[in-house]
C-alpha cells in the first residue's frame, strides 16, 4: 500500500468540502488516459505549446540571451516524453550551442522514455537524467558553476492555487543563481467556449481520467466506490480565470475504504474537488511572481494566442 496515498485520501475525504490531490491522477491507467487526452482535438494546450517550440525556437533562444560560446545546463522539471523539448534541442544543436540536458522526474519510466526518444533523434547525444524530487535535484545541480535554464512546461504551474504557485516559484528561485532563466508554460485566459471542452471532451476521456481517481482508491485501498453513481463535473470562471474539475455524487451514499478503516458519507450532488487549472495573463503571473526573485523578461505565444511560454530571470 502507498502509505502517503492512504494518508492523503483519508485527509481529503474527511474534509468539507471533500478533495483529492490531482497528483494521484497519474497511476499507470491515469497516465495512459492523459496521453489520450493530449491527442484530443478539444485539448489545445499541448499542441499550442508544441507549436511555440517547433516554430519559435530561434526567438526563444534570443529571448533567453544565451551565447554560443557559453556552456549552460538545460534542466527540465517533469519532462514527460520530452517531445516539445526535442524541438528546442534540434535548434540548439543546429546552431552549435554547448549544453547539458538534465530531465528531472520522479518516474523512472518517464526518464527511460525520454532517454529513448532523445537517443532516436540524437544518437550521439548523452543526457543526464535525474530521478527524484524537483528541488532536491535542483539543489544538487546548483553547485555547478554553469548558467542554468529551467523548463517547467505544460501549464503545470496552473495546477496550483496562487499562494502555492508563489511558494513553488520562490523555492525554485532559491535553487537558481543570478541570471539563470526559467521557461514557464502557461495556459492563457480565454472564453469558456474554448476552455471548458478541454476538460469535458466529447469522447469522455477526461471523464474517465477524473473518475479513475476513485477506481484507483478501489484498487489500492480496497474501497467500494460505485463509479456509475458519480459523474465528472468541470467548471470555468471567466472572470477569475480558473478551471476546476470535480467528481459529483449522483445519490446519497456511503463508501467504505477498508485499507484505512474509513467510511465516507456522500449527500446527493456533493462534490469532490480533484483539480484546479489556473489561466494566466501578464498581470496574474506578475502578481504570483511577487517576492520570488524571478522577473518576467519575455513571452512567446502560439499563433492562436491560446498559450504562452514566459521567460523569467533570477534577480539579485
Amino acid at each position: 500500500m502507498n502509505r502517503q496515498f492512504a494518508i492523503d485520501v483519508r485527509h481529503g475525504l474527511s474534509q468539507s468540502p471533500k478533495s483529492l490531490s490531482s497528483k494521484y491522477f497519474y497511476d499507470e491507467r491515469g497516465s495512459t488516459l492523459f496521453s489520450e487526452i493530449m491527442k484530443l482535438p478539444e485539448y489545445y494546450l499541448t499542441n499550442a505549446e508544441f507549436e511555440i517550440f517547433q516554430n519559435q525556437g530561434v526567438d526563444l533562444i534570443q529571448t533567453l540571451g544565451i551565447k554560443k560560446r557559453n556552456y549552460f545546463e538545460l534542466i527540465e522539471l517533469g519532462a514527460g516524453d520530452g517531445y516539445k523539448t526535442i524541438e528546442l534541442l534540434k535548434v540548439l544543436d543546429h546552431e552549435n550551442f554547448k549544453y547539458q540536458y538534465h530531465p528531472i522526474d520522479i518516474s523512472q519510466k518517464a526518464l527511460d522514455q525520454i532517454e529513448s526518444a532523445i537517443n532516436k533523434q540524437f544518437p550521439d547525444k548523452k543526457i543526464s537524467t535525474k530521478k527524484g524530487d524537483y528541488f532536491q535535484m535542483l539543489t544538487e545541480l546548483k553547485s555547478s558553476p554553469y548558467p542554468k535554464i529551467v523548463l517547467f512546461l505544460g501549464s503545470n504551474i496552473g495546477n496550483m492555487e496562487d499562494a502555492m504557485a508563489n511558494t513553488f516559484l520562490k523555492k525554485l528561485s532559491e535553487s537558481l543563481s543570478e541570471g539563470d532563466k526559467l521557461i514557464l508554460g502557461t495556459d492563457v485566459k480565454k472564453s469558456k467556449d474554448i476552455i471548458l471542452p478541454a476538460y469535458n471532451d466529447s469522447q469522455g476521456v477526461t471523464r474517465d481520467f477524473n473518475l479513475n481517481l476513485l477506481e484507483r482508491i478501489n484498487r489500492e485501498l480496497d474501497a467500494n466506490f460505485d463509479i456509475t453513481q458519480f459523474v465528472h463535473f468541470p467548471e470555468y470562471d471567466e472572470s477569475e480565470g480558473v478551471a476546476r474539475s470535480f467528481i459529483r455524487s449522483k445519490i446519497s451514499q456511503d463508501v467504505t475504504i477498508k485499507a484505512i478503516n474509513l467510511s465516507v458519507k456522500f449527500e446527493i450532488g456533493e462534490y469532490i474537488k480533484t483539480e484546479i487549472s489556473r489561466k494566466y495573463d501578464d498581470e496574474t503571473l506578475d502578481t504570483i511572481c511577487h517576492d520570488t526573485g524571478l522577473k518576467i523578461i519575455g513571452k512567446l505565444m502560439d499563433s492562436r494566442q491560446y498559450f504562452a511560454d514566459f521567460i523569467l530571470e533570477k534577480q539579485n
